[in-house]
């Protein structure tokens, strides 16, 4: 296991992201899309109450021999509500049409709690958009314990901080850095030990949270069923998860596993919700070795 976050100076720091994002019209709507690299394309899905930004320990690595998209779901980040209530179905129908829309006929997709749901969706609902899967502490199965009052209040005190911050959030300010009691203020429901994650990154994560979408995808969630349609999935399967994860229990990354043929799972000790920023190092080498497999191949999990 790798040390906790990230090591070193991270690259994402380095890019001018402006140049990247793009907004691309699906259905009407604006969906805000980042763009970097060239090659197999692989598509990142956040979370409830996320951001693109929620990968960006993960997409410079993978950005040198992959085409990269991040998005913002509607009604997140900067993109529009939906025309139509936000639901799972309708999520990843939006998923399609932006696939359509960028002229990706197909690509490998990975989800974090309410993204791994909605790219479990795709996977069954539109199969053919979809390569590979990873499921990174996907929601879907035990929604019904998820603890929504607790992430409800870690998103309040975020949308407090942003309301209090706005400013110095967005320019990374330093007394963020010198705060680590803010930072696990901020993300201690999500984050195993939020206070030793870099400020930038916490600061860049807070910027992109709340929106909109928020209580209108709570009860998309709670309204859809999942588990009885995984046996539809059809494609190469990752589960990885954080074994101290607070909001979806690990138990549920063995039901995935069960559920989904031939997927396999990877648990980190230690970790919380949101395993692409708790362990990026390792997270990126197991996702980098599963994407590098020939059709069909499966390694030993990890556990």
């Amino acid at each position: 296991m790798d040390r906790y976050g990230p090591i070193g100076h991270s690259s994402w720091m380095d890019v001018d992201w402006r140049a990247h994002r793009r907004e691309v019209v699906v259905d009407g709507r604006c969906v805000n899309v980042v763009e970097i690299g060239s090659g197999r394309p692989l598509l990142f899905v956040h979370g409830l109450g996320g951001s693109w930004a929620n990968w960006l320990e993960n997409i410079c690595a993978f950005a040198p021999d992959h085409r990269v998209v991040a998005l913002d779901l509607p009604g997140f980040g900067a993109s529009e509500l939906p025309r139509e209530p936000i639901s799972i179905s309708g999520y990843a129908r939006g998923l399609a049409g932006l696939c359509d829309e960028l002229g990706i006929a197909s690509a490998a997709v990975v989800g974090n709690s309410m993204g791994g749901f909605v790219a479990a969706e795709l996977a069954i609902a539109h199969p053919q958009k979809v390569e590979r899967l990873c499921l990174v502490s996907a929601a879907g199965l035990s929604i019904e314990e998820l603890r929504l009052g607790q992430l409800l209040a870690v998103l309040g005190r975020v949308e407090r901080i942003v309301a209090l911050y706005g400013g110095w959030v967005a320019s990374r300010s330093s007394l963020l850095a010198r705060r680590a009691g803010l930072r696990r203020l901020v993300l201690r429901t999500v984050a195993a030990h939020p206070e030793l994650l870099p400020a930038p990154l916490v600061a860049e994560q807070v910027a992109g949270a709340g929106r909109p979408g928020l209580l209108p995808a709570l009860g998309a969630m709670a309204g859809y069923p999942l588990r009885d349609r995984l046996a539809q999935v059809d494609c190469p399967t990752l589960i990885v998860w954080g074994r101290s994860d607070r909001l979806v229990p690990v138990r549920d990354a063995d039901e995935f596993e069960r559920l989904i043929a031939g997927a396999r799972k990877i648990v980190y000790d230690d970790t919380g919700h949101v395993p692409m920023l708790e362990r990026p190092t390792c997270f990126n080498e197991d996702l980098r070795a599963f994407l590098r497999e020939p059709p069909g191949e499966r390694s030993a999990a990890a556990d």
